[in-house]
């Protein structure tokens, strides 16, 4: 699917970003308020920072594919393409190499030349030059401990918030193209603990096993001793109703084969079930650039 800033097109000619650091992350955050506005006629384009070739597999089915361990990048390609076309969006890689999450004590470094080493103008670049070309009149990102703090998610946050505030100066970025000034910066609440709590204790009212009573014990925990919850502390201030999406938003999970395991985590909780208890998705708007008041229930409230 191509797009044309210079021809309006439904859904008002509006037009929306989300910047993610890999392949199914678009499926795992928002991805129901995607298909939602795709199919009002809203153009929604996905800027996907890495390949995600430095990722694990995590179903054990998918495992047992030799070409899995192979070609991971090639076959999250293919699989982001599926996604794409399941929530009907549109999809850019921005080329950069993903720097895999570190483990051990202390922490490795980074491998050399990976999206988090980089100089943060030059991982912004190519956003930039996407923001001036796209014409985005909201963008939604992550929070600065990147939804969690895996470092490409932390530098997606970056190179977001990077090309909100700079598309717009034709001084910043010259080589980038016609300057381009989005109108709202939204973050993601995908990790939002009032949605597991409420999915949490529907779950045990309907005498069912819950798979978030660790986490919410963890936010618990960590409020008890005074410490900081796991994300920055940004409310929700935008609720997006897309309850009716949320059989695209699985179909594209699915699509990611490699990433997600059909019966886990996203899948514990049905969706007749989390469209009675939760039906929206869930956002904080950190800036904009017109009149609008919060709470909202649109993405464009101000612009329309």
């Amino acid at each position: 699917m191509s797009f044309d800033p210079a021809q309006p097109a439904q859904g008002d000619g509006l037009r929306l970003l989300a910047v993610h650091a890999h392949p199914d992350d678009e499926s795992s955050k928002g991805a129901a308020s995607m298909a939602r506005y795709a199919a009002e006629g809203v153009q929604v384009m996905v800027a996907t920072c890495t390949g995600g070739e430095r990722g694990d597999i995590l179903n054990a089915e998918a495992a047992t594919d030799p070409q899995a361990h192979r070609d991971l990048a090639g076959i999250r390609r293919r699989e982001m393409a599926q996604a794409a076309a399941e929530l009907g969006i549109q999809q850019r890689w921005l080329g950069f190499a993903d720097s895999g999450l570190p483990e051990g004590e202390p922490l490795p470094p980074l491998p050399f030349g990976s999206f988090a080493t980089l100089p943060l103008e030059r991982a912004a670049a190519p956003l930039v030059k996407l923001v001036r070309e796209f014409r985005p009149h909201v963008v939604i990102s992550y929070d600065e401990n990147g939804g969690y703090p895996h470092p490409d998610h932390i530098m997606a946050h970056k190179v977001a918030v990077e090309a909100y505030h700079a598309a717009g100066d034709p001084e910043r970025y010259p080589e980038a193209g016609t300057a381009w000034e989005p109108l709202k910066l939204y973050y993601d609440r995908a990790f939002n603990p009032e949605r597991f709590r409420a999915l949490h204790y529907a779950l045990e009212e309907a005498g069912l096993q819950s798979p978030y009573a660790a986490r919410l014990a963890a936010w618990l925990e960590a409020d008890a001793e005074g410490h900081q919850p796991p994300m920055p502390n940004h409310r929700t201030t935008t609720q997006i109703d897309c309850g009716d999406f949320f059989r695209h938003r699985d179909r594209a999970l699915l699509s990611h084969r490699t990433q997600v395991e059909p019966a886990g985590f996203f899948f514990a909780v049905s969706e007749e079930m989390q469209r009675t208890v939760w039906p929206w998705e869930d956002f904080s708007l950190i800036h904009a650039r017109v009149e609008t008041s919060v709470p909202e229930t649109d993405f464009f409230a101000g612009i329309r």
